[in-house]
């Protein structure tokens, strides 16, 4: 590893044995990246796909990476998963950004169907809402990711929960179809990654989970970095 490089990843907080093991992949922690720990970057990611109208969702509804800019801000970039479908997705991310991505992620309260307001007559059960997200995180046969073609290792150890209970504000246009506003709780358990800022020019990451719960899908990002 070049000196340049050494001292690129130093400056972040990676150690020389994690930047072997998976180059420019942030290891979960309680430190803080960007501002804020992986589990308070979850939390953001979760309130960041609630907050957009569901007609120009990047998560849930953005078949091409069309509405991929929609409500981005801050020195991280999300990119948006799926509802367990498969998609391609080109995308022009500006430089300097670091990227979120969300390989199998599972949020479980107030708007995901499980409690009160979007599941009427259901109260909310802290404990019970932590003990379905962490079984559907568990649930999974294979999760494979490759940034530029390159395989990142040991997935199983950036399994992320969320730090506490969560609220989201939604417009009217919202996924669960409950009343605009902010609702809360929520909770959320999986497997994220936070890389570091990419080169200008193009690259391609690639996820591929398998779960026992019966579903499959193959995320692509083709990412531009406009320089």
């Amino acid at each position: 590893m070049g000196l340049l490089a050494t001292a690129w990843l130093l400056a972040l907080g990676v150690s020389e044995s994690l930047a072997a093991n998976n180059p420019g992949v942030l290891k979960p922690s309680q430190r803080q990246y960007y501002g804020q720990t992986y589990g308070e970057w979850v939390v953001s990611y979760w309130q960041w796909a609630w907050s957009i109208p569901s007609a120009s969702n990047p998560w849930a509804n953005d078949p091409d990476g069309s509405f991929a800019a929609n409500g981005q801000s801050g020195p991280v970039w999300f990119l948006g998963g799926t509802l367990g479908d498969t998609v391609t997705r080109s995308i022009t991310i500006p430089a300097d950004k670091a990227i979120f991505v969300p390989v199998q992620q599972w949020i479980f309260g107030a708007v995901a169907f499980d409690c009160e307001p979007s599941n009427p007559g259901v109260v909310c059960d802290v404990h019970s809402l932590r003990k379905a997200a962490a079984d559907a995180t568990k649930a999974v046969d294979t999760m494979e990711v490759l940034i530029d073609g390159v395989s990142v290792n040991d997935l199983g150890d950036y399994r992320v929960k969320s730090p506490s209970t969560f609220s989201v504000t939604v417009p009217e246009d919202n996924l669960s179809s409950v009343p605009a506003g902010t609702h809360s709780p929520q909770v959320a358990d999986g497997y994220y990654l936070l890389l570091s800022p990419l080169s200008a020019g193009s690259h391609t990451i690639s996820v591929h989970v398998v779960s026992t719960l019966g579903f499959e899908y193959d995320n692509i990002y083709n990412l531009t970095i406009s320089p």
